[in-house]
């Protein structure tokens, strides 16, 4: 029920759908940052063998975990949402599941990003808890994941979710669906749901604001996971995808020799 304006970056445009599909036809190879991307391609007939796999990363200096952590056993969890506000995210799966646990009692659940006016209007019961805060727009999402302790992300479609490695990063935990799982590991350095279960979810934030040692294990583990995830490995991963491509063009389309007898 709730309606995009046109001139929303999700709202359905038939040109830029037509162009889209016209240069994925066209490309001999399709570059994916997550096995969710990967399936979206093959439910709609592409060959995997085009699909070629690689991911995005953080910028490692200004992502970092804040070095006088008090462990995460003081005061109530802080939990953060980071990016757009829009339904594919599953903004509102996180507020249900927020409010159904006791976490909401004594701790906080920070909304930092853009709301879509009509999205905001249907979840305005919701977003007037106090312990929730609609921050709006920042440009300090480093610092409000040092200090919160988990990152909740209950998307319904994911490209790849960055906002993971760069909360990965910062030393806080994501919640996840299982749209993002590329880098995110259930009971290793996150949790994760089925898309749309926010009994789950809720129970996950539960188990995470009753035992602090579960919720700094799994902080341990994003920190590391943080050096597979920055941007110098995503640059490396990238250069391996192209090496990947042009060795399998070498192998279908051997260049002919040169007049000087070298290989082009």
């Amino acid at each position: 029920g709730v309606a995009l304006p046109p001139n929303n970056e999700y709202a359905f445009k038939t040109d830029v759908l037509r162009r889209e599909e016209e240069e994925y036809e066209l490309a001999d190879y399709i570059l994916c940052p997550s096995e969710f991307t990967v399936r979206t391609f093959l439910d709609r007939g592409f060959k995997r063998e085009k699909l070629v796999r690689h991911i995005y990363g953080f910028d490692e200096e200004a992502c970092y975990p804040d070095s006088h952590r008090d462990g995460g056993t003081a005061g109530g969890l802080t939990m953060l949402f980071a990016g757009d506000c829009a339904v594919r995210k599953g903004v509102h799966f996180a507020l249900e599941a927020w409010l159904q646990s006791p976490a909401h009692r004594d701790g906080r659940f920070l909304i930092a990003g853009n709301f879509l006016p009509a999205y905001a209007e249907k979840l305005s019961a919701l977003l007037r808890h106090p312990s929730v805060e609609v921050l709006g727009h920042r440009s300090d999402i480093p610092e409000l994941m040092r200090k919160s302790d988990i990152l909740v992300l209950p998307s319904i479609e994911e490209g790849f979710g960055l906002v993971c490695a760069e909360a990965i990063g910062s030393g806080c935990v994501p919640l996840v669906s299982e749209a993002c799982t590329d880098i995110c590991r259930h009971m290793e350095n996150a949790l994760v749901h089925p898309i749309g279960d926010v009994q789950l979810l809720a129970r996950q934030i539960t188990m995470l604001h009753e035992d602090r040692a579960l919720l700094e294990r799994l902080r341990a583990g994003c920190l590391r996971t943080a050096p597979q995830v920055t941007w110098k490995a995503a640059g490396e991963r990238l250069l391996q995808a192209y090496r990947e491509i042009l060795d399998r063009r070498m192998q279908q389309s051997p260049a002919a020799p040169s007049a000087s007898g070298v290989s082009a």
